[in-house]
Formats: structure tokens, sequence, C-alpha cells
């Protein structure tokens, strides 16, 4: 099923693998469906990747972009499909968050990755605002140039270059109005209104984050292993350390989702 229909989006989807577990992927502000591709042949089961409102091939609502909305789009797939596993990247772990506190059994298990935000103002709007505005006052091709050439992401395209390709990628079908709306609403508002509620979820939690990263703090990771009664903190330097880990964390994930 390509994809699903909820009262306000149409959300597209790609299946990897077959077979239990059942686990859906939510992905980061202005990125797609695409992101997680390469790490779901690592794991068991079946993967359900989609793309959140606004991005990638699903719809845009003309409103309706808050962490809420975007809980909605991942309970909804995830209830399509039968996913009792999540994995969320940035905004998608935000997603998780705000579901999960509402509804405290809602999966099994939990992987975070880089969280951005919770129950705290976001300090680092600048970026995706100066995103936002090029996408809405240029013409695609050029705002996407533009965005690629941006200062802070030529200097992470340096340390990791395999990211660069990534974006390239996920910017391919990436609808500019989307994509602003999305940055517009989302930056204002917050993951979940009391980050106390997370502490009645019992699922089994990953949650991996790194230092220098202002946009997703390493703070909101040790946050969020503080007050999940059940969850461990993969906590790293920088990228580099990071990468040196992603054998023995695949191998972790691998095991949690089983």
């Amino acid at each position: 099923m390509p994809e699903v229909a909820t009262e306000d989006a149409t959300l597209y989807c790609e299946i990897d693998g077959e077979g239990e577990p059942v686990t859906v992927f939510a992905h980061g502000l202005t990125n797609s469906r695409k992101e997680s591709a390469q790490l779901t042949q690592f794991l068991p089961g079946t993967k359900v990747r989609f793309d959140f409102r606004g991005h990638g091939r699903s719809s845009v609502p003309e409103t309706g972009y808050h962490f809420s909305d975007f809980a909605r789009d991942l309970d909804a797939v995830a209830s399509t499909h039968g996913a009792t596993r999540a994995v969320g990247t940035s905004l998608g772990a935000g997603a998780i968050c705000n579901l999960v506190a509402r509804v405290p059994d809602r999966f099994e298990r939990l992987i975070l990755l880089f969280p951005a935000a919770l129950d705290m103002p976001f300090e680092h709007k600048a970026r995706f605002l100066q995103t936002a505005e090029i996408l809405e006052t240029k013409p695609k091709d050029e705002a996407i140039a533009e965005i690629m050439a941006n200062p802070d992401r030529t200097e992470e395209y340096a340390q990791v270059p395999w990211l660069r390709e990534l974006a390239e990628q996920m910017w391919e079908d990436v609808n500019p109005a989307g994509i602003a709306c999305a940055i517009r609403e989302v930056i204002e508002d917050f993951a979940v209104k009391d980050r106390e509620m997370l502490r009645a979820v019992k699922a089994p939690t990953l949650i991996i984050s790194r230092g220098g990263d202002p946009i997703h703090p390493i703070e909101v990771g040790e946050i969020l292993a503080e007050v999940m009664p059940n969850a461990e903190l993969a906590s790293f330097a920088d990228d580099e350390e990071i990468m040196q880990a992603i054998p023995a964390l695949i191998a972790r994930a691998n095991e949690l989702i089983s």
C-alpha cells in the first residue's frame, strides 16, 4: 500500500522487508522517507518508511504542521501497517514523543535518533526560517542550490561526505511550499507539553545523541534518558565518534527491534 489517507493528508510510504516485527520510520524536518533507506536493510522484519505531510511525495495541507499533526501521521501509518516498533530522527523523534506521551503503550520498542525538541522553546530558528524564505521566494532548483551551499551544510558535508549525497536524494522530490509551511509552524511548537508525561512510557528505548550539534542538543537526549524508565542513552562527542560506532549501534538497534 503506497499511500495512507488521513482526514487531512495523504502519506506516501515505501516498504522494505517482510514479516515480523513491523517498524515504522519517521524522518527529520525537511527530509523524507529516503533518510532511513540505508539503515533498514540491517534491521529485521518489515520496515515502513513514509513522508510526513508537506514532505517528499506526501500531500501538502494548507495548515496542520504541529507536532500533534505529525504524530497523527505517524500513528496512521503505524496503524495501517500494524507497526509495533518506531524509529524517529529529529522531527520524527519529536512526533514519537508527542504520541507516546499521550498513549504510553502505543509501541513496544522505540529508537530516538538525535532528538531535537521536547518541552522547551527551540532556540535555533534562524537557519530553518532562512530555508523557508528561500523556498517561498525562489524557483525550486535555485532554492535547493542555495540551501545546499549554506556554510553550515557545506561544513557538515565536508566532515561526513555521504551526507551530501543523501541530502541531494531527499531534495529531489521536495515540495517547497510544504517544507516552508512545516518549518514555520513546527519550530514554534513543543514536542510534548510536559516531559514528565514520558515517565509512563515503559517501552525499551534507545536514544542516540551527539555533541557539537546545536540543532539536536545532546542535553535533550540526556533528559529523555532520565525521564523514560526503560531508556538507554548512546551519547557521542562528535560526528567522528558516532561514525566509528555505527557497527555497534546497528547491532544494538537490531537487538532492540527484534
